[in-house]
């Protein structure tokens, strides 16, 4: 993933330049019950409106209904089965971006108000670069993890699952859903690792056997990989939801 982020990180690319749907996409289980902070870090893409984007905010039901509408029913047991919010939105996400496209970002991304252009000038998919140091449990900046030859083997690269920004059917995205499907409905019991079987870790492994199979037919790899997401967006931390179950992290699973 190192030399993955190194060799798409800003790179010109080959892509088409079909447009990707002006489109922001965004989750939380019960729309009607978004918390206060959580809604003005959602409304923060509101100044994007009258620049031609269209904002759509899914919860459980609408998303429910979507995928029920466009997929086989494996893929509405796959949204069935996963037991927390995060994780909905994690699966739902693929399915709207693989069968639509467009532009998801998580309810905690603020928009900084920068230029977005960039993000939109052809038809590559892009994916956030994230860098993490498992001797000091800190995130490491993607732009310097990249720069270091001799990088600590703790350091950790993978993509976030958060922003996508997409056309429709794009290999990745429709490798991701695949997986994730079948990590979901062939799963027997036990502790869900959402990481790995929704989150950015599936994610990652899609990109990973994409690019490896691009690169072995000697053709382009319709990626880039952003090491400066947070000039766009950053996420709110201090948020109120973070302190209880509604944070993946601090769920107790059923064993």
């Amino acid at each position: 993933m190192r030399h993955l982020t190194r060799i798409l990180s800003g790179s010109a690319g080959s892509a088409s330049t079909d447009s990707i749907p002006r489109v922001i996409v965004q989750f939380w289980d019960s729309p009607s019950e978004i918390p206060i902070d959580v809604l003005e870090c959602m409304k923060s893409w509101a100044t994007l409106e009258p620049l031609g984007f269209r904002r759509e905010v899914y919860g459980d039901e609408s998303a429910r209904s979507f995928i029920e509408s466009r997929y086989d029913d494996v893929y509405l047991a796959a949204f069935d089965a996963c037991p927390h919010p995060a994780m909905r939105s994690d699966y739902f996400r693929l399915c709207y971006l693989a069968k639509n496209g467009g532009m998801y970002v998580d309810a905690d991304d603020v928009y900084q108000g920068a230029d977005w252009t960039p993000l939109f000038r052809d038809s590559r998919l892009r994916l956030q670069a994230l860098c993490y140091d498992s001797a000091t449990d800190t995130m490491v900046d993607p732009s310097h993890a990249i720069s270091v030859d001799d990088a600590p083997v703790t350091w950790i690269h993978y993509v976030n699952n958060t922003p996508i920004i997409a056309p429709a059917r794009h290999p990745v995205l429709l490798e991701a859903l695949q997986a994730s499907t079948a990590a979901i409905c062939g799963h027997r019991g036990g502790p869900l690792d959402i990481q790995s079987m929704t989150g950015p870790g599936n994610l990652t492994v899609a990109l990973a056997n994409y690019a490896i199979e691009q690169e072995r037919l000697r053709l382009p790899i319709d990626v880039e990989i952003l090491c400066d997401w947070e000039t766009i967006a950053v996420t709110q931390w201090p948020l109120s939801y973070r302190n209880d179950a509604r944070n993946w992290r601090l769920w107790r699973q059923d064993k």
